[in-house]
């Protein structure tokens, strides 16, 4: 393509893009937030049996992340880019197979079929049709732009997708789901039949972010392959990926960040349903939350400009850690101090959520600075397996940790022992997790700002001389 045709970067790009992780979210936020719900308390599968179901899925994951990342890598680009037409492919069938997996009309099947439906249902979503459309999504973002600062841009501006689906999915979600009975306990609306409902909602709502995505972005950078350049195994591949300190650091940070963010989205229904007894309180944390990271996207750009992204995301999460141990050693029973409290610590994650994705395309480039060798898919299809690792390990420990402090998923009214194991698993290892992630981008993550400058400099120098 004749790069004068070709418009320059701009506002439409930074919309499409944030309309793409809107579109993800629609069905991950809320399999993130509800699908555990929907599994224990509408089809009364066992916590444990859901938790496993989270950690064979991930098993599989290693292979199809891995395959999709060097399909997009390996295909021909298509008339709208390498990346773009697989948008245009899978936008359907994610959101038909999200939709598939809420369908409270097999509550009264033997626990057999629930179970089979169960794993059949998840692993088409998560394992097929999200890793199809989610893998060349956040790959587009190198290809939208080379330059570190718009980068930046395209990372919080997906950040406020993702947070504009929490606040849709966090409000609206448990005032729909939700409702009280006569005897003032919280219960599901219908017994589940609102579930289908909701999420076909959500599956149609996320096509039509995904339309606006393909529409607004253009992919711009193209790299061109050396038809004398030797063929790279997988195995070489990998070698390359796993020897690389920013690799692993980004993937521990990323694994680790999951792990607690997560373990809180999962826990939170509980926890303000059964322990707070306030299922609004959540509504209005989960507003709260997503209207100060909004305002905080409009600081990241002269934050990271001024320190660094790595510099700034520790800053972050140690501070997000550090509430949430105190939050743990208060022992809170007010659900609105705890509401603010905690929304107010979450703004260190939501911090690192809005650059994390600049991180991965800075490790994209220290790559091909070191190996000469531009394989966008396949590295960002292994940081997106490490992400569902995290989102694994947080539904496993979920369900681990509800069997454990003795939760009955058909009761009413926990005891009082069980709401106290509950309060405590979804403070006290969160912050554990958070001063983890910590550890991992001080120590370990060596992409600091002058080497993120340096990086981009010799790529832009080696393209011209082409």
């Amino acid at each position: 393509m004749d790069q004068k045709q070709v418009k320059p970067f701009g506002l439409s790009d930074k919309i499409g893009y944030l309309f793409g992780d809107f579109g993800n979210d629609f069905t991950f936020i809320f399999a993130s937030t509800f699908l555990m719900v929907f599994y224990m308390k509408v089809l009364g599968i066992p916590g444990a049996a859901v938790g496993t179901l989270f950690l064979v899925a991930r098993v599989v994951d290693a292979f199809t992340d891995v395959t999709m990342g060097r399909i997009v890598d390996i295909c021909k680009p298509g008339k709208d880019g390498r990346f773009k037409q697989w948008i245009r492919r899978m936008a359907g069938p994610v959101a038909i197979a999200s939709f598939l997996m809420y369908q409270s009309s097999l509550a009264g099947a033997s626990m057999t079929v629930k179970v089979v439906y169960m794993y059949a249902t998840y692993l088409l979503w998560g394992s097929i049709c999200y890793t199809g459309i989610n893998i060349p999504y956040g790959s587009m973002a190198s290809a939208i732009t080379e330059k570190p600062e718009e980068r930046t841009a395209l990372s919080t501006f997906r950040g406020v997708g993702a947070n504009l689906a929490q606040l849709v999915i966090g409000v609206l979600g448990p005032v729909i789901i939700y409702t009280t009975d006569v005897d003032g306990a919280q219960v599901i609306r219908g017994g589940g039949s609102i579930f289908p409902v909701v999420a076909g909602i959500f599956s149609l709502c996320a096509i039509i972010c995904y339309v606006i995505c393909y529409k607004c972005t253009t992919e711009r950078v193209r790299i061109e392959k050396d038809p004398n350049a030797p063929k790279v195994t997988l195995l070489q591949t990998f070698a390359t990926i796993f020897s690389s300190r920013a690799m692993l650091g980004i993937i521990g940070a990323a694994l680790f960040l999951m792990l607690s963010q997560l373990l809180i989205s999962g826990l939170n229904m509980y926890l303000y349903a059964d322990y707070f007894g306030d299922v609004k309180a959540f509504s209005s944390y989960t507003f709260i939350n997503i209207m100060l990271s909004l305002m905080l996207a409009g600081f990241v750009g002269r934050i990271t400009g001024r320190m660094g992204k790595k510099e700034a995301a520790a800053v972050a999460t140690a501070f997000t850690g550090a509430v949430y141990l105190v939050l743990f050693a208060l022992k809170l029973t007010n659900p609105w101090i705890y509401m603010i409290s905690s929304a107010i610590g979450f703004l260190g994650v939501n911090f690192f959520n809005l650059v994390i994705w600049a991180n991965i395309t800075d490790v994209i480039d220290d790559a091909e600075v070191k190996n000469g060798k531009r394989e966008d898919g396949t590295i960002y299809a292994v940081y997106s397996f490490a992400r569902k690792v995290g989102q694994a390990l947080a539904g496993g420990l979920s369900g681990y940790a509800m069997g454990l402090i003795g939760y009955q998923s058909a009761a009413k009214v926990q005891t009082a022992e069980v709401l106290k194991g509950l309060y405590t698993i979804s403070t006290l290892v969160p912050a554990l997790l958070f001063f983890c992630v910590t550890f991992m981008l001080v120590v370990v993550y060596p992409l600091n700002k002058k080497k993120v400058e340096e990086n981009s400099e010799i790529l832009q120098k080696r393209r011209a001389a082409r």
